[in-house]
């Protein structure tokens, strides 16, 4: 057995919780009552689009080890001009633009499918690793796209609980901070409400680039694994958490001594599907403004068939 597998022998599972063939674990939750409950908290009707831009000309913000997006215009106005291309003749004269990108599917905001992570060559609900080779026929996220993602949550904004623009470097948040941040916020958690987690440390990213963001190690604040956690979670019926950083969790976690133990937690065990790097600025912002941390949320993963991960731009609906 692995370290991680030691570790997480007694963590909560939802394994056979919805049938010996599920591959969305708990976005069972989101039942259409949960759809009917999300868009009762809509007031306004304002949008706020969560997803960071894709090819920025800082440099996009990705894991390490993976290339970011790469971008190439293979028509535009040059090409015309310069004589490369010509107007379809029987367009009349209208000349195209047309574009091509190379990118991680988790080379932005993006979901995790329940087979981006696994220990002890097994995988959520009992499938075995080997379904991964040449693309995921198990668990990949073109089970979760059929379905798609719709329902209530709520925003917990850490940082400014604590009175801050950011966490600091490693910072752990612990169950306590978030159940005192909701608290502070006048905000009742819910069962199956979808969670969204403010550090705030994106904002490294935006004042200093990749640089700023990596520092001399990247070292994410955020959760961490905790059995108490995990069964909060699991207690809650949590359908989704998401936060503004890559690996929604601590990176070097401060109770277990490994790299981001929650992953294979919330995965692995619970089938809980992960929404990372969201853009929460401006959503914070109202919900400070307003007192309003609860709205309707979508998320429409690409239907990549046996993809490990999709690029997202969810939409809050306030």
């Amino acid at each position: 057995m692995s370290k991680i597998g030691e570790i997480l022998k007694d963590a909560p599972s939802n394994w056979g919780r919805f049938g010996p063939d599920d591959e969305i674990g708990t976005l069972n939750y989101l039942t259409p009552e949960e759809v009917k409950r999300g868009l009762a908290s809509v007031k306004e009707g304002r949008v706020f689009a969560l997803g960071l831009p894709i090819g920025d000309p800082r440099g996009d913000l990705v894991w390490p080890g993976r290339i970011p997006t790469q971008h190439w215009m293979v028509s535009d106005r040059g090409a015309y001009l310069a004589g490369k291309r010509q107007p379809h003749p029987q367009s009349g004269g209208v000349e195209v633009a047309d574009d091509v990108v190379y990118m991680y599917l988790q080379g932005t905001t993006q979901l995790d499918s329940l087979g981006h992570v696994w220990y002890d060559g097994t995988l959520y609900n009992g499938y075995p690793a080997e379904t991964t080779v040449g693309g995921l026929s198990k668990n990949g996220i073109d089970k979760v796209a059929r379905r798609g993602i719709a329902g209530a949550a709520v925003l917990l904004d850490v940082a400014r609980f604590k009175g801050r623009s950011r966490l600091d470097r490693g910072e752990l948040i612990t169950l306590d901070d978030l159940l005192h941040t909701a608290e502070s916020q006048g905000l009742t958690l819910e069962r199956r409400d979808m969670l969204l987690v403010r550090t705030g440390f994106y904002l490294n990213y935006v004042e200093g680039g990749v640089a700023q963001y990596f520092g001399d190690k990247l070292s994410e604040p955020g959760l961490t694994y905790t059995r108490e956690l995990v069964e909060w979670f699991q207690a809650q019926e949590v359908p989704l958490y998401g936060t503004d950083t890559m690996g929604n969790e601590q990176t070097e976690s401060s109770t277990t001594g490994t790299h981001q133990p929650l992953h294979p937690a919330l995965i692995t065990r619970l089938g809980l599907t992960l929404a990372e790097m969201l853009w929460l600025e401006d959503l914070a912002t109202y919900c400070a403004e307003t007192r309003q941390y609860r709205f309707f949320l979508t998320v429409s993963p690409l239907k990549v068939m046996g993809g490990a991960g999709s690029p997202v731009n969810p939409l809050a609906i306030v």
